[in-house]
């Protein structure tokens, strides 16, 4: 397979996987359902810490450009590390067939740990929005390559309305500049990697982050590797760090998270 058709392949499956899901619980019903369950714990809060660069620590099994990562995944064993260590926020992938996840964990590692979770993934209908918030999300990703400018406006007060925050990613600056054109995005993420060809390029991060207002939120993901890169990107004045497969490689990942982060 090309790596270049990896992003449509990936978007194909994931209509499959909605279709699938809508089947088993419709829209309407978990319209229905998210209105009785606890509120959510604020996501923004947690990683907007003066002079610190907050770690949003994520479990992935595997990805589209490495494979399988960690081949002893356990993600309640892996939440509870990262809990121990005092990360400041998680981040779960949830898509299915490309990174083996499963939206299930959201609300099994939540019984485990105290601080919020982003769900990680293709989110292309409001559908998902809902799901989301059912399963346990804090937060959403969206990605702003995938969506029109109109559809991250629906979601987005979809997600207001439901109490979560949305972590808008941009790679570029045509996207950054369709998000800045919005309101209500105080948190933005910048993806060093081309979801396209998955080629991680850290200039992404040197190019965009002027442009961004200083009053959003900016998380950084893709291709943070060693305590060098997380101390440019603090100096940079970068609010969060978005991390996974480095973790999820370490044979002890309480230990890995310290010597990244520094802490």
């Amino acid at each position: 397979m090309a790596k270049s058709d990896i992003l449509k392949e990936i978007i194909l499956k994931k209509k499959e996987r909605i279709a699938l899901a809508k089947q088993a619980l419709s829209e309407e019903e978990l319209k229905i359902k998210v209105q009785s369950l606890n509120p959510v714990r604020p996501f923004i809060e947690a990683i907007n810490k003066p002079r610190q660069i907050s770690l949003i620590a994520e479990i992935k099994k595997a990805s589209p450009s490495e494979g399988i990562i960690r081949q002893d995944f356990n993600h309640s064993e892996i939440a509870t590390a990262y809990e121990g260590v005092g990360v400041q926020a998680l981040s779960v992938l949830t898509e299915e067939d490309y990174f083996l996840g499963n939206i299930a964990y959201i609300n099994e590692i939540k019984n485990l740990i105290t601080a919020p979770v982003l769900r990680k993934d293709f989110i292309l209908e409001p559908y998902q929005v809902y799901e989301s918030r059912f399963y346990g999300a804090d937060a959403i990703l969206l990605i702003a390559g995938l969506l029109t400018q109109d559809e991250l406006v629906q979601f987005i007060a979809i997600a207001a309305d439901l109490g979560m925050d949305c972590l808008v990613e941009v790679h570029n600056e045509k996207e950054l500049k369709k998000v800045l054109k919005l309101k209500n995005v105080p948190l933005i993420g910048i993806n060093n990697r081309d979801l396209h060809t998955l080629e991680v390029d850290f200039k992404t991060t040197e190019k965009l982050f002027t442009l961004i207002p200083k009053d959003k939120v900016v998380v950084v993901e893709s291709g943070i590797k060693t305590y060098q890169d997380v101390l440019f990107l603090k100096i940079l004045g970068v609010n969060a760090v978005l991390i996974g497969t480095a973790f999820m490689r370490a044979e002890n990942i309480t230990q890995k998270v310290e010597e990244l982060m520094g802490w």
